[in-house]
């Protein structure tokens, strides 16, 4: 008897939370990011996320994508967030040198091994920083592309011919690094990186190896460097007023889906995507993997080393202590067997 009536109280509480549900409000997310409506993690990252959100809610709340840069440019999506522009947004933080120090961390070049696990190493570690770093919305997750390399016209195989050279870097960290190595950086997003290099603006970017077909940049780049140069950061980030006037249920559903877990299930299909790209290319007439010695990646990591001086410089700068952050950061990668 006491069996039948605790499953009767559970059963009806179950309907109970259903119908309140059902009840709420209909919300609708405007959700921008500045990928073409073509990319992977179209169809593999945010639309997985934005109908499990749907169904999770019983249909109160409606996720609406806005690829392709339709709400604004790529480096104004996390202050479109902020002001309510966008409901929810995908954002680079190395569009926006020196504004997010602490996530920076994971631009670092040979760092992060690969974008699965690094990506849940990536968000466990930065839901400690990033109340503070971000305080202008809600962080929902972080995540990482698969390692990008660097593509160009013409061979390169040591750090010492990027001298002179124009290069599009990925974000903030790998401009540090370009003009480190005596090279000018050419800053524009990836939708306007083909043109900059058609237009002999740019010599090379960084980039991941399957947008290259994507953005369609195969079309002004001929070699890639065959080493796993570096990842960029990324997060979802929610407008607060928004998620302040869901209902309990509703930010219950939106918790549930700000998670570690989700931030390595949206990475995970992109990152086998990417992947694949560098098996395409190498079978691609007019395109060449340019293959390095064990000397010339030893070359590559000891020119790296400054970059992790000037973020140490940057952390001090909003008042942390660089040290034990990158060591929280390893022991993440390391426990997820995903560092470099």
């Amino acid at each position: 008897m006491l069996k039948r009536i605790a499953l009767a109280g559970l059963t009806a509480a179950v309907l109970a939370s259903g119908a309140a549900l059902a009840q709420d409000k209909p919300v609708e997310l405007k959700f921008a990011h500045w990928l073409p409506a073509q990319h992977p993690l179209q169809p593999l990252g945010f639309e997985v996320w934005a109908k499990s959100v749907e169904a999770a809610s019983k249909g109160s709340i409606k996720v609406t994508l806005y690829p392709a840069q339709q709400l604004g440019k790529a480096p104004d999506h996390y202050d479109m967030a902020r002001d309510g522009i966008a409901d929810v947004a995908w954002i680079n933080p190395g569009y926006q040198p020196g504004r997010f120090p602490v996530i920076a961390a994971g631009e670092l070049p040979f760092l992060i091994s690969n974008a699965k696990a690094g990506s849940a190493a990536l968000d466990k570690w930065y839901r400690k920083y990033s109340e503070k770093e971000m305080k202008d919305v809600k962080v929902c997750l972080t995540h990482l592309h698969d390692p990008g390399a660097l593509h160009s016209k013409k061979a390169i195989t040591s750090p010492e011919q990027i001298k002179g050279m124009k290069i599009r870097p990925a974000h903030a960290t790998m401009a540090k690094f370009v003009t480190l190595l005596g090279g000018t950086n050419v800053q524009v997003s990836a939708p306007e990186a083909r043109e900059a290099l058609e237009k002999g603006v740019a010599d090379a970017l960084t980039f991941p190896w399957n947008s290259i077909l994507i953005f369609g940049i195969d079309k002004a780049v001929t070699h890639h460097l065959d080493i796993p140069f570096y990842v960029t950061t990324f997060a979802w980030v929610m407008n607060k007023d928004t998620y302040g006037k869901m209902s309990a249920a509703q930010k219950k559903v939106i918790d549930e889906h700000c998670t570690t877990e989700w931030a390595e299930k949206v990475a995970s299909g992109w990152a086998d995507n990417e992947a694949s790209g560098k098996e395409k290319l190498s079978t691609m007439a007019g395109h060449t993997l340019v293959k390095v010695t064990a000397a010339d990646v030893a070359a590559w990591r000891k020119a790296a080393e400054p970059l992790r001086t000037s973020w140490a410089d940057e952390v001090k700068k909003a008042g942390l202590d660089p040290a034990a952050v990158m060591k929280e950061l390893d022991d993440e990668l390391k426990a997820r067997k995903s560092q470099y």
